[in-house]
């Protein structure tokens, strides 16, 4: 039976205390956005009229008004399972089949997983095929969505249950220290994954391709050796038979690192842009952005199991929601879930360091292209062609952006070229 004590009433009031907050921002983000919408941003007002920018503020808002549904809706979902007595009921359940410590820790998780992903197929087809689908961005057939949805499962199944089987093991055979040896183990984990990413995980969605325009292929080479930057090809990707959005990225590690240029960005793109992307792309290995994110993710993680440790031995964590003994593997779930309010204002010093980076990277670019122009002009493209918030809220930008606003991208790369001007004069 679940306890009314003080854990619990201090949960429910972050719980609720970060649901309202949430809600707040994206209603602050929109009203700030639709106040300025007679105002096209100076940078934009070659790229952008009214009518587009109406179209921006349109998508913003309904964006974020489904978000905030789909959001309650989780949370709402999250309360019911927590506070109703279903958990001790399934782990009940669960213990009849005999199946051993392990066995029903997977078998818990499992029919968790699969309960959370059935419950959420209505509002990602809602996203896709109406809010998507009104804006002119998707691409993908309902056939198409359902059978990436079947081996997004299958492969979070596969890679999840190795980790929980993993952590299992672990708890069960380590009672102490098994966090130490959860660390070492997820970590080099993490990073086969990386390397396989590319060639074994990806391919399973999309086609990748050399590109076709070897006179671009041959720049980009130029430019990665000017990064100082080796990587094992530049491929192009079929993003376009599922959204018409724009993109290019670095992915993998050693032997597998490797470019990849959307097809939609290669159509839209001259050039220029096309290699200011892939600078700045540069610019994050450049500055060691990847290694450094990898070891304060290591870092988080380690920190992270110590604590979870430390919670799976605490009995009031089990009692208050209604368990009579202390099942470890329960506590795999609830420990996370309990401190997910709190951690959950942490959030702004990550978007912090991320938008650090994302400048940084901006300046590699400007370096690597001897110009600030061809990065400007992309970010004015890709912004509009995506339909990017152009005026979002200043507090919602500092809470949750993980790159500077457009618009301040902009001015700084404009600055930045001015600054280049008065030197040359």
């Amino acid at each position: 039976m679940i306890q009314f004590n003080g854990l619990l009433l201090v949960f429910l009031l972050l719980f609720v205390f970060r649901s309202a907050f949430q809600i707040i921002l994206d209603l602050m983000n929109i009203s700030h956005l639709r106040q300025h919408r007679h105002s096209v941003p100076r940078a934009f007002q070659d790229t952008v009229d009214g009518e587009k920018f109406a179209k921006i503020v349109s998508y913003t808002a309904d964006s974020t008004t489904f978000g905030i549904v789909a959001r309650l809706f989780d949370q709402a979902v999250l309360l019911a399972v927590l506070l109703t007595g279903l958990l001790p009921w399934l782990v009940e359940a669960i213990n009849g089949w005999g199946t051993g410590f392990i066995g029903a820790g997977l078998i818990f998780f499992a029919i968790l997983a699969i309960f959370s992903n059935i419950i959420d197929i209505p509002f990602e087809l809602y996203d896709t095929f109406v809010i998507e689908e009104r804006y002119g961005f998707n691409t993908r057939t309902i056939g198409l969505w359902f059978s990436d949805w079947a081996k997004g499962l299958v492969i979070a199944f596969i890679l999840g249950g190795i980790v929980l089987l993993v952590l299992l093991v672990l708890v069960s055979y380590f009672e102490v220290t098994w966090w130490i040896f959860a660390w070492v183990i997820i970590s080099i984990f993490e990073l086969v994954i990386m390397w396989l990413y590319p060639v074994l995980i990806a391919p399973l969605f999309n086609k990748f391709e050399p590109i076709t325009d070897r006179a671009l292929e041959q720049r980009i080479a130029s430019l990665m050796e000017k990064a100082g930057l080796a990587v094992k090809g530049v491929f192009q990707m079929d993003a376009g038979k599922r959204s018409k959005h724009t993109n290019a990225y670095f992915t993998g590690i050693g032997r597998t690192k490797r470019i990849v240029l959307f097809d939609t960005l290669l159509a839209s793109h001259p050039e220029q842009e096309i290699l200011s992307v892939l600078a700045h792309e540069a610019g994050h290995w450049k500055r060691k952005h990847v290694i450094k994110q990898l070891l304060l993710m290591a870092a988080l993680s380690l920190a992270g199991l110590f604590i979870l440790s430390e919670m799976l031995d605490w009995g009031l964590l089990y009692r208050t929601f209604g368990f009579e003994e202390d099942i470890r593997y329960v506590g795999l779930l609830l420990a996370p879930v309990v401190l997910s309010p709190l951690s959950y204002f942490l959030k702004p010093l990550g978007s912090a360091l991320s938008r650090k980076y994302e400048r940084e990277a901006d300046d590699v670019a400007v370096s690597l292209m001897g110009t600030p122009e061809p990065m400007r002009d992309t970010l004015v493209r890709l912004s509009a062609d995506n339909l990017a918030n152009l005026a979002p809220h200043p507090t919602y930008a500092w809470f949750n952006y993980s790159h500077p606003p457009p618009v301040d991208r902009i001015e700084r790369l404009e600055a930045m070229a001015e600054d280049d001007s008065r030197n040359v004069g």
